[in-house]
């Protein structure tokens, strides 16, 4: 009962400020047009608590899976006036920018999420800047039965070139059970392996395996530990020891733990000049210790970390386009790339747990995602609505009001169709992990 008190408090909360981002966006840039507001709501159905702030009245509803801004004379359907300040009196231009106002704070909530926490520092790897060199591959595992070894450079994914670690990443995770070819670079020869990625169990993604390069850093110095006399210092990437160099942090700690009170010499990267460190593993029940505890952190100075979060977003846009791309070229199943309000309440759950920080992050994701669905050329969304008035636009003149009624009542059934869809996909993960015993 307590983790489903707190998946539900998570997704409140998660959802609420995504909501009222998005809301807020059209709100801020109809009040900036002159704009008459009548309703600013988070939540749908009955009004829970509210108040009245000059002609706007502010409200919680029911049903916390969306929200609305009631903007005067919005509704076609509604008695024409000539009043200036109701929607359909004001230029097309200034509809439509209202329309994209609402996706467009919902993808600038998301950069500046993901900004802070890479100015504060989160511990996940950064993939979009990891190059595409295999670190460890699992015995037995796809990859390892294809032949692909440590230290291949993968050059190609299905016939596309690739250089980051995420660009394989992503290729794999959605080709479960449909062969997979990659090229890979090895000693001076050109390589192909045809890889078929399996689903691991409980999880909606492929997996084949494989592992990229990835070199630790110091995200913690034990005082009065050898690591701390030998001058190491938070933030050190480490990479190298005794020479040999390092895929994984698993790789180093396993060096470190059979040189128990032997010199060994670490090669760190620190403000991008490498040092060589000496030092000696304490003898802790015949296992080496230096005393460091690492972390694949990404921190930055504020304005790279702007940069980085850009970047971040951008990726997560073009990744979420190719999955929209691949369900409807049948080359994923819906089932696992669609998330609706169970699966996001048990994701934001297991994330509040893991700390706020990973609350925060996932949030991130969800915001430019709602950012990116709200643009998509469905009818009642703002994609929708940005289309029939640039059709308008070009048509130079209004569409009949029977056509509009038509087309938002074909909208409402895809949504609605839409959202069972994934609520019984959602019901369905949440049965199959029960009976798991997840």
């Amino acid at each position: 009962m307590l983790d489903v008190a707190i998946n539900a408090l998570a997704f409140v909360f998660s959802i609420g400020v995504i909501i009222f981002v998005h809301e807020a966006g059209h709100f801020a840039v109809a009040k900036a047009f002159g704009m008459r507001v009548l309703a600013f709501s988070l939540g749908f159905g009955k009004r829970v608590w509210g108040f009245r702030r000059g002609e706007t009245e502010y409200r919680l509803a029911a049903l916390p899976l969306g929200g609305y801004v009631k903007l005067s004379g919005e509704d076609p359907e509604e008695e024409a006036s000539d009043d200036p300040r109701d929607f359909l009196n004001r230029p097309r231009w200034q509809r439509i920018v209202v329309y994209l106002a609402g996706p467009a704070a919902n993808i600038v909530l998301s950069v500046l999420l993901i900004w802070g926490l890479f100015v504060a520092g989160i511990d996940i790897p950064a993939l979009q800047s990891i190059p595409a060199v295999v670190g460890e591959v699992e015995p037995g595992s796809p990859g390892g039965e294809a032949g692909l070894a440590s230290g291949d450079e993968i050059v190609a994914v299905d016939g596309r070139s690739v250089d980051r670690w995420q660009d394989v990443a992503f290729a794999v995770m959605t080709s479960i059970g449909r062969p997979v070819a990659i090229e890979v670079a090895r000693g001076g020869e050109r390589l192909r392996f045809d890889v078929t990625p399996v689903q691991p169990a409980g999880y909606d993604f492929g997996d084949i395996g494989v592992f990229p390069k990835l070199l630790p850093k110091v995200g913690q110095v034990l005082p009065g530990s050898p690591a701390e006399a030998a001058g190491f210092r938070r933030g050190d990437e480490v990479r190298s020891v005794d020479g040999r160099a390092l895929s994984s942090s698993a790789d180093f700690v396993a060096h470190v733990s059979e040189r128990a009170g032997r010199p060994i010499v670490v090669e760190v990267l620190r403000d991008g000049v490498e040092r060589r460190l000496e030092v000696v593993p304490a003898d802790e029940g015949g296992r080496g210790r230096i005393g460091v505890l690492l972390t694949y952190e990404q921190r930055y100075p504020p304005l790279e970390a702007l940069v980085q979060s850009v970047r971040f977003n951008v990726d997560i846009a073009y990744q979420s386009l190719a999955v929209v791309g691949k369900i409807l070229q049948r080359q994923v199943a819906a089932k696992s790339a669609l998330a609706g309000p169970l699966e996001i309440a048990t994701q934001s759950g297991a994330a509040a747990r893991s700390g706020l920080k990973n609350l925060l992050y996932l949030m991130g994701v969800i915001s430019i995602s709602i950012g990116l669905l709200n643009l998509f050329p469905i009818p009642i969304l703002d994609g929708g609505q940005i289309l029939v008035l640039l059709i308008e636009s070009v048509a130079r003149r209004d569409l009949s009001i029977a056509i509009k009624t038509r087309i938002a009542q074909v909208g409402l059934a895809l949504i609605v169709l839409l959202m069972v869809t994934v609520l019984y996909f959602d019901a369905s993960k949440l049965v199959a992990r029960w009976m798991d015993g997840g």
